[in-house]
């Protein structure tokens, strides 16, 4: 056994053998304590807090003597589920000024803080809520829910905090809660573009290119996506086996791909905005996204059917989930399905330059130049989803979850015109434009055992297993170096990437002479990844040295292009399988010092097989100054560990290359850090990237319908991991030579090249307003401001240095620092008539600036020069591209044709709005819109939905 391995179970046998002794308290035998311990099932529905209250009463059979004036206006959260009365208590009091004490034998009194006035009472100011009166049945005592179901609208949190009362009004770090209403009314078709859309803080990238073309990824804070941990039902998310190499601002990495988990299995989405590696591990640098599945009997439908405006991209998506009682103890299966069907949009696109037909064809006076195929993929896919639990015993309950997903993706790259180099005419005689097609298998698997373990004590024990599994091909393709004889549909390979997490987490409560009860968890953690590239077809990458036959169009030239063009297959050299093991243990401790004065303090330990240890902490402060205002403060230490996919990726794909001043479309290699040709260009093993965190806020709660708090934050993170601008030249084609790759135009590398520094600022407001005979409506207004800049850059390594290039140009920068919008402003109107409903959405997303990496020739209006040298009126310089602020409205209106059916029309991007043009210079390949813009290029999607509720 390896030593580490003698370390992890070391480490977990301490986290057990001094926590348990010593947490366990001798247990009560008088009938209160039992009573407050006992489990119960709880079904309390959002509520008048009064009327909750005679409830858990009820269904607990305890007596509650409570203030009847302080309760009034106080609406109740969810309690649904096994657990002790005790647990039920505080989740209803949770966010409250209530206290509650035991005064008797199965009686618990309720009062508010001494410093409040008892003053003015009515006569009905002090009332019982109490089960088994004589005579009186518990059915009288209790009110029963609503007959349509109320959102809960101040959830219990279970993200970044290991307690189980706290709401996100009073929790220690900024949370966004994303319920039922918003997942419903959003008009959103995906999880991923749910999130960037009503949570400021967080774009979409929507852009890519090569085999990476199909994964879109999330920036939280103007982060990378790999920099944001996504959980399931607070268990580690899978990322994709794909890596995002090119053509975006999300450049090298693998983040997990929310579009893989069905939107109708969740019941809310928490978004922690804020560091948490050390309650969490790897990746949790920029924040938390925990996604939670729904774990009621009911269920639902829905279909929805939509197209762009302009260009095409019919879309249809159903959804069906349901919920299942098993046993008569509360066990549960909720069980989720939805599938969609969508076409490629056909975006207008620009004039391709240059020659279109050989020489001396007529055809060249007047080609058609409009050729290109840019928009949204075509996908056909499906995902399913379950999630289950079933009590064992009085204190312990088995529990599973798990997704399960396919989808075949396919778009177009770029057009190759008949006269290219890259053509054979022979075959394409009117050029081709090649079809890269993605299959994605895809699965998260996860089972444990949780409750009570005696003594106080809250275990929670659990495994995961996911695989990520994808295919490529690529089809109206072809091979120039092997001519006539190059086939057009090509195999190009395979990924796959697995994830093994096994999770012990323990907590209690100790009596410490605080205030409250502090809260103690600690927990140990094993994890192990493997990573697969499966090679393609050799015709997909091999070298044909194809030279034109004497009386044939570029007659004695050897063809450009090794392997298929688009996305070339990958090759044995670069195929293999890597895997790797960690274990981390954790300590974390909440409480409150005294009344008003929260903490949170948190601990961890990793250790990685492939790099060494690292350790992290937090610590969280909460003050709140008055009733309805608070100040609250966090500082952390973060990590990310380098993926596998990064230090192992090898692929090739068909880019721009700025030759002598003009783009061109030439194969570019992307090299692992430990293979030849990247060691021979000075690459070293990837380090993990180091983050120090630091925010501070304010909450303002003037009235109990109104919520304000804005955050300052800063994040710095040292040895960040980045690809490299496309590196060329001499140097760098004699060190592909000597690594035996040919016909490559350049080379892509990882490194810890930089440290950065990122200062952004949270605004968040919410007010709920009764309207009468109207309705209810919600208004929100938040905002995100964003700044990234580059602290250090590390000396290039000296064999790229010698060609003049840099590794980290003025392109990567500007991808990290200016390449997201600066700021993003989100206005929201939710109105709830008997009927009608309304949501109203004004999105405003900041500038954002798409630096270009090399000079281009062009003259005073962005034009291309009519010849490739600098005179009085061309010029060669460094052409960006600025993408100006542009506000999105989205709206949706649905009317309840009868109970729980629900029939609404919407728009996301109403007004139809396309982001700017590109200057006609950077226009080469057909492109017209700037792909940078987090809204695409696509326009307005416009969609009718039809919702049943059973």
């Amino acid at each position: 056994m390896h030593m580490r391995h003698i370390m992890a179970g070391a480490a977990l046998a301490l986290c057990l053998a001094s926590s348990l002794p010593a947490l366990a308290v001798p247990p009560s035998d008088t009938p209160a304590s039992t009573s407050l311990s006992q489990r119960h099932k709880f079904d309390i529905r959002v509520q008048p807090l009064s009327s909750a209250l005679r409830q858990l009463s009820a269904q607990s059979g305890v007596r509650i003597l409570f203030p009847y004036d302080e309760v009034a206006s106080i609406r109740s959260r969810t309690v649904q589920g096994w657990m002790s009365t005790k647990a039920a208590l505080d989740r209803l009091l949770a966010g409250t000024n209530l206290k509650s004490s035991e005064t008797g034998v199965g009686v618990i009194a309720l009062a508010v803080p001494q410093n409040r006035s008892a003053a003015r009472r009515s006569p009905l100011a002090l009332q019982f809520a109490q089960a088994g009166m004589p005579g009186v049945s518990n059915n009288s005592l209790t009110l029963a829910p609503a007959p349509d179901p109320i959102e809960d609208l101040t959830p219990i949190i279970v993200t970044g905090t290991r307690t189980t009362n706290r709401t996100v009004a009073d929790s220690l770090a900024p949370i966004d809660v994303l319920g039922a209403r918003d997942l419903e009314n959003s008009g959103k078709q995906s999880v991923r573009d749910l999130l960037g859309t009503l949570v400021p803080s967080i774009n979409v990238s929507n852009n890519g290119a090569g085999a990476s073309w199909a994964v879109r990824t999330l920036s939280l804070r103007g982060l990378g996506g790999d920099q944001l941990l996504v959980l399931v039902n607070g268990k580690r998310r899978h990322n994709t086996a794909t890596l995002f190499i090119n053509g975006s601002v999300q450049n090298g990495q693998s983040p997990p791909d929310l579009d893989l988990i069905p939107g109708n299995a969740i019941q809310r989405i928490e978004v922690l905005r804020d560091g948490a590696s050390a309650q969490y591990g790897s990746d949790a640098i920029a924040g938390v996204v925990n996604i939670i599945l729904k774990n009621d009997t009911a269920g639902g439908a829905a279909l929805t059917l939509g197209s762009t405006a302009d260009n095409g991209g019919w879309q249809g998506r159903w959804q069906v989930d349901k919920g299942f009682a098993i046993g008569l103890d509360g066990g549960y299966v909720h069980l989720a399905a939805d599938g969609v069907l969508q076409e490629n949009t056909i975006v207008k696109s620009s004039p391709i330059v240059g020659q279109f037909y050989p020489t001396g064809d007529p055809r060249n006076a007047n080609p058609n130049r409009i050729q290109a195929r840019y928009g949204q993929p075509q996908v056909i896919g499906g995902n399913i989803s379950y999630d289950a639990m079933l009590p064992v015993g009085n204190s312990l309950e088995l529990y599973s979850f798990g997704t399960y997903s396919k989808r075949h993706a396919a778009g177009w790259l770029t057009y190759r015109t008949p006269a290219a180099l890259n053509n054979i005419i022979g075959i394409y005689p009117e050029g081709y434009t090649p079809r890269i097609h993605v299959y994605d298998e895809d699965f998260q698997v996860a089972a444990g055992l949780r409750g009570d373990a005696g003594g106080g004590v809250h275990l929670d024990l659990s495994t995961t297993y996911a695989q990520d599994a994808v295919k490529f091909a690529q089809t109206t393709s072809l091979n120039p170096s092997l001519g006539t004889a190059s086939p057009t549909h090509f195999y190009l390979g395979r990924l796959r990437f697995d994830e093994w997490t096994s999770n012990l987490d323990l907590t209690k409560e100790l009596e410490l002479g605080l205030a409250a009860p502090v809260s103690l968890a600690v927990g140990a953690e094993y994890k192990k990844n493997r990573f697969l590239i499966g090679p393609g077809d050799p015709v997909s990458y091999i070298d044909g040295g194809y030279v034109s036959p004497a009386g044939d169009w570029r007659a004695g030239e050897v063809r450009t292009g090794v392997g298929s063009q688009g996305v070339t297959g990958f090759l044995p050299e670069g195929s293999g399988a890597w895997s790797r093991d960690n274990w981390s243990a954790y300590v974390n401790l909440e409480g409150r010092i005294v009344d008003g004065v929260e903490f949170g303090l948190a601990g961890r330990h990793e250790d990685y097989s492939d790099f060494g240890t690292t350790n992290t902490g937090k610590a969280s402060l909460r003050i709140e100054m008055a009733r309805g205002l608070a100040l609250r403060g966090t500082a952390s230490t973060g990590f990310r560990a380098p993926t596998l996919q990064q230090q192992h990726y090898a692929s090739s794909s068909t880019i721009n290359v700025p030759v002598n001043g003009v783009n061109q479309l030439l194969p570019v290699q992307a090299l692992p850090v430990d293979s030849a040709a990247a060691r021979a260009l000075g690459a070293a093993p990837l380090r993990p990237e180091k983050s120090r965190n630091l925010s501070a806020g304010i909450v303002l709660t003037p009235a109990p319908n109104l919520n304000f708090t804005v955050d300052a934050y800063q994040i710095r993170i040292r040895d960040r991991i980045l690809l490299s601008e496309t590196l060329s030249g001499a140097v760098v084609m004699d060190a592909l030579a000597a690594a035996g790759i040919q016909g490559i135009a350049g080379g892509l590398l990882f490194s810890n090249a930089a440290d950065t520094r990122t200062r952004g600022l949270d605004i968040v407001s919410t007010y709920r307003a009764g309207l009468g005979d109207l309705g209810t409506a919600t208004i929100s207004l938040s905002a995100n401001i964003n700044k990234t800049i580059f602290t250090h850059i590390d000396p290039v390594p000296a064999p790229i240095a010698a060609s003049g290039l840099p590794l980290i140009g003025r392109a990567k920068i500007g991808d990290l620092s200016e390449g997201t919008p600066r700021n993003k402003l989100i206005a929201n109107i939710l109105w709830e008539g008997s009927r009608l409903v309304m949501n109203l959405r004004a999105t405003r997303y900041g500038k954002i600036v798409q630096r270009a990496s090399a000079t281009v020739y062009h003259q005073a209006d962005f034009t291309a020069c009519p010849v490739q040298a600098v005179s009085a009126t061309c010029f060669r310089d460094y052409v960006d591209e600025t993408l100006a602020p542009k506000t999105i409205i989205d709206l949706e209106l649905g009317y309840r044709l009868a109970k729980g059916v629900k029939l609404s029309v919407g728009a996301n991007n109403l007004l139809n709005t396309y982001p700017n043009k590109l200057k006609p210079v950077n226009r080469t390949v057909g492109n017209l819109y700037n792909s940078y813009a987090p809204y695409g290029i696509s326009g307005g999607f416009y969609y009718g939905r039809f919702n049943l509720d059973f």
